[in-house]
């Protein structure tokens, strides 16, 4: 079973579409170095490759005390920190903008990354500052956090049943044309449905997991995962604990990935780890290196190889292809 694992890690184009790493980059070199394997943390080059990991998604992640009016300059702040630590990574890491060039990067045997916002309050309430992330590589926009910014309300803010704002609106109208993904996992109920309704593309949920197994606020009904995945969406599996369960293990995880199969089938599910976002871990997914005992686990669990290649990695590579071409709208 070790040598099938191996191989299948190998073949695959694996993919996490959510990890909050960057916050890592601004601690001292005594403390972290993503280029060498670190004793914190989740994520580093070294882990990365041990796993298997050929495209992350790194999240510029909004913390509260920046919101509202420094939020956009925090974004700017961890936007250049990630730039100078890629460019300290000995070509090993390229930021990539389109389907394209992440089958560029991997041609070249590079570690692909995309770029995300976790926090549409980086924005400040403008379509031109959408633009402008745009234009510096971002790709990806987790719409809220837990609170409420200018587009919507998060999961938080569940009480007031709110849910886009008129300019969340024009945010989703504008991300449509310039050809980004839009992300709803933290997005309130309301805000859920109201995304579905006006987007004319496909939509993520990069990092979350079933309520029906676990009623977290930050898990989807089955309702919403149905929703997601008619409308051509794919859901990332989650590894924080209080979103997996009482039984927080491998075992259980992968009760959430059947579960959203049984539901919807293997095209609309992938990995969204949240790693370096959370506190706790689960056992046996200690940091990205232990990714290949999910895989084991997978193949425990009875699914076929084409089946876990879907997982780890294929089902977002095809939905990459349909959202993040080369030609997006002008700007």
């Amino acid at each position: 079973m070790e040598a099938l694992v191996e191989e299948i890690h190998r073949e695959s184009v694996i993919i996490d579409a959510h990890c909050d790493t960057v916050h890592k980059f601004l601690l001292s070199k005594n403390q972290y170095n993503f280029n060498i394997r670190n004793d914190t943390g989740h994520v580093d080059l070294p882990r990365l490759k041990e796993s298997g990991i050929k495209v992350q998604v790194f999240a510029l992640y909004i913390e509260p005390q920046y919101n509202p009016e420094r939020s956009l300059k925090r974004c700017l702040e961890l936007y250049d920190i990630l730039i100078k630590t890629f460019n300290n990574s000995n070509n090993k890491i390229v930021i990539v903008t389109s389907a394209a060039e992440m089958e560029e990067a991997l041609k070249q045997n590079k570690l692909a990354a995309f770029l995300s916002i976790e926090g549409g309050e980086a924005l400040e309430g403008s379509l031109s500052v959408l633009r402008v992330l745009y234009r510096l590589g971002v790709r990806f926009l987790t719409l809220t956090w837990n609170h409420r910014n200018q587009i919507a309300d998060g999961t938080g803010e569940g009480i007031t049943g709110g849910g886009l704002t008129r300019f969340g609106r024009k945010v989703i109208k504008e991300m449509n044309h310039l050809g980004m993904v839009i992300d709803v996992s933290h997005l309130s109920e309301r805000g859920f449905w109201d995304v579905l309704d006006l987007s004319e593309k496909p939509v993520i949920a990069s990092h979350s997991n079933a309520r029906s197994l676990c009623s977290h606020s930050r898990n989807f009904s089955d309702r919403q995962i149905k929703a997601l995945a008619e409308k051509g969406g794919i859901i990332g599996i989650n590894y924080c604990p209080p979103f997996v369960g009482e039984e927080a293990d491998i075992s259980y995880l992968v009760n959430h990935i059947d579960h959203i199969v049984g539901l919807v089938g293997i095209n609309h599910i992938g990995l969204g780890s949240d790693f370096d976002g959370i506190d706790t871990t689960i056992a046996g997914l200690e940091d990205v290196s232990k990714l290949p005992n999910l895989t084991y686990e997978l193949f425990k669990k009875g699914y076929t190889k084409a089946e876990i290649k879907k997982i780890l990695g294929e089902n977002f590579f095809n939905f990459f292809y349909k959202i993040l071409t080369c030609n997006g709208g002008t700007i």
